[in-house]
């Protein structure tokens, strides 16, 4: 049997799993390890020279895997948690072995080592990967961390993750989590996935060693075992489609509407997406502009048209919101502007005025350079468009399709209000214990609440009547 960590350390954990092997099962066992700290690589390698069969390599196993025409039938690793791999960011990116799937962000390498390792596995192996919390929710949906425990659930490798108690090893105190692969499941526990939440299986120490004030004793450990053997729900331990932890991310374009559910969309002639108009005034209250295609400038005061229009109408258009400020646009033969009570932009022609619905008053300026038939000048435009915005839905996912899309569906019936169409959908993955495992804190009777607030009254009372109140009664002050 093949045992292989790929960040062994000092081999703690590497030769620790060749010892239970050891003792279970009648086996020959090899074991194989890297690491990059010298020190630790050196205490690695001075044991093995006390193992039958054990080869342990000195290196950073992302860059330079030692064993890269080998494959294990055992993978155990404990790699370094929030550690950036910036200073190999090429090596990594350039990597021809195909084991990375997707890469994670820079500041994090505990998914590349979790790829690697199941790249490592043959056929029918199995592991444990210590891992924080980190691995189960970093990213969005679509991004390389979501991507990665998609992946892993996928291509079922993934049999079960137990959560582990705080302050359990000596230079860290937070939740850890082991993460059990496997990829020879049985029939009963394909697609599957079993939680356990182990976070109360300790024992505290009389001593603390470092961060490590708990450990999880031999009789936890047990049943921690048995649990993921019977792998059937309990009151600390659950098992779920792989899919529970899927989720789809639906884009949407929302139109926004005006208080009479109408959006200046409909004003528009099919296939056009806005209404340009042309100007002949600009006014926000404070300034109006009138040239709209502007050649000319105060040489008193900026040193080119280009000066121009960087410090003065680049930032002066930038500044315009027709929602904040009274913003009205003049052409030869109407004004617009945008109503906030109503929500919708207004029309005036001949004393009339009319509602063209929810929509935006956009404008624009840029510089133009000079060209044969033009001369350098700023151009202003003005255009008239629907008020849409890109938002996102999180919907539970189904695994049949035509059930997903119908869930989808059904979720923009009851929430949704204003037209949308859809936009691109993405599944993502993400792992939560506090949501398996919530347990509401218990409320305490009505009654009991209320005979405390009446204590309480009658105390108040007796102080303003010059009485004190202690355990022992009530006392003349």
């Amino acid at each position: 049997m093949k045992l292989y960590d790929c960040s062994c350390g000092g081999g703690n954990m590497l030769f620790g799993v060749e010892d239970r092997i050891s003792e279970k099962v009648q086996r020959l066992t090899q074991t194989f390890g890297q690491d990059w700290n010298d020190a630790l690589y050196a205490l690695a390698k001075i044991e093995s020279r006390f193992r039958i069969d054990s080869k342990i390599e000195h290196g950073n196993t992302l860059t330079d895997d030692k064993f890269y025409n080998e494959e294990f039938d055992v993978v155990v690793a404990n790699p370094p948690y929030g550690v950036s791999w910036k200073g190999y960011q090429k090596d990594i990116l350039n990597d021809k072995t195909g084991r990375f799937k997707f890469i994670p962000s820079i500041s994090d390498g505990q998914l590349l080592f979790m790829q690697h390792l199941i790249a490592k596995l043959d056929a029918t192996g199995m592991g444990v990967v210590v891992h924080n919390g980190s691995t189960l929710f970093s990213g969005d949906a679509g991004s390389a961390e979501s991507n990665i425990r998609k992946w892993m659930l996928d291509t079922d490798v993934v049999e079960a993750i137990i959560q582990l108690p705080t302050d359990e090893f000596f230079n860290t105190g937070i939740y850890t989590y082991l993460w059990v692969l496997n990829k020879n499941k049985d029939a009963a526990r394909k697609d599957k996935v079993m939680l356990i939440n182990a976070s109360e299986k300790f024992k505290p120490l009389k001593k603390s060693k470092g961060s490590k004030r708990k450990e999880v004793d031999e009789q936890s450990r047990l049943e921690i075992v048995e649990t993921l053997a019977t792998f059937v729900d309990n009151d600390y331990a659950r098992v779920f489609e792989k899919e529970y932890f899927y989720f789809n991310k639906q884009a949407i374009l929302l139109t926004n509407i005006d208080s009479n559910g109408r959006s200046f969309e409909a004003q528009l002639a099919d296939g056009k997406k806005s209404l340009k108009l042309k100007p002949i005034k600009l006014d926000n209250g404070e300034r109006s502009i009138t040239d709209f295609d502007i050649t000319t400038f105060d040489a008193g005061q900026f040193i080119s048209l280009a000066d121009y229009f960087e410090n003065d109408i680049k930032p002066f258009i930038a500044g315009l919101d027709y929602k904040e400020q009274p913003v009205v646009i003049t052409t030869a033969k109407a004004q617009y502007r945008f109503d906030n009570d109503k929500e919708t932009l207004l029309k005036t022609e001949n004393g009339q005025t009319e509602e063209l619905g929810c929509g935006k008053i956009v404008v624009k300026a840029s510089l133009k350079n000079a060209s044969r038939s033009q001369s350098e000048r700023i151009e202003i435009t003005v255009e008239l468009t629907p008020d849409t915005q890109k938002d996102y839905e999180i919907i539970p996912f189904h695994k049949h399709e035509v059930d997903n899309q119908q869930a989808i569906a059904a979720f923009m019936a009851k929430y949704i209000s204003k037209p949308f169409e859809y936009l691109e959908n993405v599944v993502g993955v993400e792992i939560n214990f506090n949501k398996v495992f919530y347990q509401p804190e218990k409320l305490r009777p009505v009654g009991d609440i209320l005979a405390d607030i009446a204590k309480l009254d009658e105390q108040i009372k007796a102080l303003e009547e010059g009485w004190f109140y202690d355990p022992a009664g009530f006392q003349t002050l």
